[in-house]
């Protein structure tokens, strides 16, 4: 029987580098889905925390309230902390991989709490509302404090796929949290049919493909434990899916060309094709 494309899991970082929420339905903004990396813990003079450097991220498990008006922050060994969330406090500068940002600082209790958390001085901020950055690629978007682009996009067969590459090399199997992708698409049939994929729609929304996701140290970061579990998954990538441009690409970013409500189940149509870049 033939399967039809469709959502099959949606996931959204209301913290950029921490553990993600799920939901059944979201409101895919221009931005990526509403919430996603809208927060983002700064080192004191405002570098960004990444799971890169400071794989305990991954421990914290944010929670935003409907209307984004409440931020709870979770993790095993300390009480739960909520915080108001600031959108007209005074901005600070930010860095994110050298690029210059601003954030609203979401105060002390949220600084102390996540110092504690991760073991290294750390602050919170929060998009501000006039944030206009714009992303690269093919087809230009904006996103919050994501690396790039507004989403992420992974398919249930490259993730088969690299499931049986991993146990033919002998190596055990880890978990799709790995890699941290705001949308996984079931019912295409063929591995990385996402690198050919230029356009999408689903629902009332429409995609434009950006560019191949180049992967980094994060997939090796055990998001239960917090921990750096390697060298899988990346050994096993990157003996073969090296990017043309350099890198090794697993998943594709996607611009929001048309906002709209997704929810799981949904079906995925591409509306356009292209020559993949890996």
């Amino acid at each position: 029987m033939v399967r039809m494309p469709h959502v099959a899991s949606l996931s959204y970082f209301p913290v950029k580098g921490a553990a993600a929420a799920h939901p059944d339905q979201a409101v895919l903004t221009a931005a990526g889905l509403a919430h996603d990396r809208s927060f983002m813990v700064t080192s004191p003079e405002g570098v960004f925390r990444t799971q890169r450097r400071d794989p305990r991220l991954a421990l914290v498990r944010p929670a935003v309230a409907p209307g984004g008006e409440l931020l709870t922050l979770r993790a095993d060994g300390l009480p739960p902390l909520d915080i108001a969330v600031d959108t007209t406090g005074p901005r600070r500068p930010v860095d994110l991989f050298g690029q210059p940002f601003h954030g609203i600082d979401q105060g002390e209790a949220a600084a102390r709490w996540l110092s504690e958390c991760l073991r290294a001085p750390s602050r919170l901020v929060r998009v501000p509302p006039e944030h206009d950055r714009v992303t690269d690629g093919r087809v230009p978007g904006t996103s919050g404090y994501a690396d790039s682009c507004a989403l992420h996009v992974l398919s249930r067969a490259t993730l088969d796929l690299l499931g049986k590459k991993l146990a033919d090399n002998g190596a055990p199997a880890v978990p799709e949290d790995r890699f941290r992708a705001n949308l996984v698409v079931d019912g295409w049939d063929e591995p990385h049919t996402e690198d050919r994929a230029h356009r999408i729609t689903i629902a009332d929304a429409e995609l434009g493909y950006a560019k191949p996701a180049i992967r980094c140290a994060v997939v090796m970061v055990d998001q239960r434990s917090g921990l750096r579990d390697g060298p899988e998954p990346l050994r096993t990538l990157a003996g073969y899916r090296r990017a043309a441009a350099g890198g090794v690409a697993f998943g594709v970013k996607y611009a929001v060309l048309r906002p709209g409500r997704i929810r799981v189940g949904d079906k995925v149509t591409v509306t356009a094709w292209g020559r993949s870049e890996v």
